[in-house]
């Protein structure tokens, strides 16, 4: 059903309401700050930086990875470290989610930094902080942004397997539903246009753009001959009748292993490999995604500017039942017992 302007409208207004009123229900936890491991692990900062900057050199795509799990996070229940816990017999994690199951990686880095930092500073760095400050790093240390991380985050006791096919936009979905999404984790459409940018160095699976290559791709990128070339080569590695699921193409094809602002000009092209990032300029909701889009194409400080302001936001979804029930887990992988 095609929604009216004014139907979207009414839909982000009540979005954003039942947002508010959630937050007053729950109460507002602690608030995070600059300093938070100053006194009790002063060197924390340094440690994380340290391991990514190993794994990055190691295989730049493991900034993607850090960049993702910290997204997949703070869309479920909040940035709690809840996607980084295994299944037990008393817990189904988020893992397996089909939405999570053969889209995320990276779990070994975080382990890695968390016994660096359990041997520095026992059972005093959250795993929830640990992604966090690291997908700070990850972004730095592949060409984009810098800023500054609240911290203070507790580790969830619990995971939200159903809420990751819920709350987490899919690769097909239509930007209205996208949108609804990101309200209702408090995030705007500026901030939703601004995180996208994350896939100029990610990389998308066959069976989440075969739909895009073998439907609206030509229309959007007008037959131009390098779109043309571009669109045989993704028919070439993702055949339409199937096979190939799990093979991989870079969402950015130009500079791939470097945070900048090149993957909207895709979307300017219409080569956007996803179609949950064409629609942000070529959907005909998208009156305001796509003058965002034309900006940040236009001008990489003014993405990298909100890149970094939206990241915080983020960063900062809360999970208020770990403010009176979280922890500090001294596993990432398991809750203590």
């Amino acid at each position: 059903m095609v929604l009216s302007l004014y139907s979207l409208h009414f839909m982000l207004l009540t979005f954003s309401i039942f947002g508010f009123l959630s937050l007053l229900d729950a109460g507002a936890p602690p608030p995070l700050t600059l300093d938070y491991y100053a006194s009790t692990c002063p060197n924390a900062l340094d440690i994380v930086k340290k391991e990514m900057e190993c794994a990055v050199t190691s295989d730049p795509r493991n900034a993607a990875f850090i960049l993702r799990l910290h997204f997949h996070d703070c869309f479920v229940q909040g940035c709690d470290g809840s996607v980084l816990l295994d299944d037990t017999f008393t817990l189904q994690g988020e893992k397996k989610a089909a939405i999570n199951i053969n889209a995320l990686k990276g779990f070994r880095i975080i382990d890695r930094i968390k016994n660096k930092l359990e041997s520095e500073c026992p059972s005093t760095v959250s795993c929830a902080d640990i992604l966090t400050i690291a997908a700070r790093d990850a972004v730095i240390l592949v060409g984009g942004p810098d800023w500054d991380v609240p911290l203070g985050r507790n580790d969830s006791k619990t995971a939200g397997y159903a809420m990751a096919d819920q709350n987490l936009p899919t690769s097909d979905e239509g930007l209205v539903s996208i949108i609804s999404k990101f309200v209702y984790q408090g995030l705007s459409v500026t901030d939703m246009v601004a995180l996208s940018g994350a896939h100029t160095i990610g990389m998308g699976r066959c069976v989440n753009f075969r739909e895009r290559i073998y439907g609206d791709f030509d229309a959007s990128s007008r037959g131009n001959p390098s779109s043309e070339t571009y669109l045989n080569s993704l028919k070439a590695m993702c055949p339409a009748a199937g096979g190939g699921d799990n093979d991989e193409t870079a969402m950015d094809y130009v500079t791939p292993k470097l945070f900048d602002n090149y993957f909207y000009q895709t979307l300017l092209k219409g080569e956007g490999l996803l179609n949950s990032d064409q629609e942000l300029y070529s959907s005909v909701f998208g009156i305001q995604t796509k003058k965002l889009v034309q900006m940040y194409a236009e001008d990489q400080m003014a993405f990298f500017e909100q890149f970094s302001e939206s990241m915080v936001k983020l960063g900062n979804i809360t999970n208020p039942d770990t403010s009176d029930n979280g922890e500090v887990r001294k596993n990432c992988r398991f809750v203590n017992t």
